[in-house]
């Protein structure tokens, strides 16, 4: 049972650190927005690729109704937040249980 419960502390430190990376660049995303930078950027442009997946599907569901503020980036923070906070501390209890 020890190789499973190493399996899935394995899967929850890597998901761990993907959810992170997605977490910062949505940030970084976030803050290059405020300051209009170049869109054929090749940072930008590879920023837009890796966060629109996740940003799109929440515009879509929360139009910004004219504010002139995309909330977008912070629910999308809070989604990632939650995940970190249930999902991972989750498969590690279960580990632990497993152990």
């Amino acid at each position: 049972m020890f190789v499973i419960s190493n399996f899935i502390i394995a899967i929850a430190k890597i998901v761990d650190i993907l959810l992170n990376l997605m977490l910062w660049c949505i940030i970084i995303r976030s803050l290059l927005s405020w300051v209009n930078p170049d869109p054929y950027n090749a940072i930008v442009q590879m920023l837009n690729r890796i966060t629109d997946p996740i940003l799109q599907p929440i515009r879509r569901l929360i139009p910004m109704f004219n504010m002139g503020i995309d909330l977008s980036p912070f629910i999308a923070c809070l989604a990632i937040i939650f995940l970190q906070s249930f999902a991972i501390r989750s498969l590690y209890q279960i580990a632990q249980a497993m152990h």
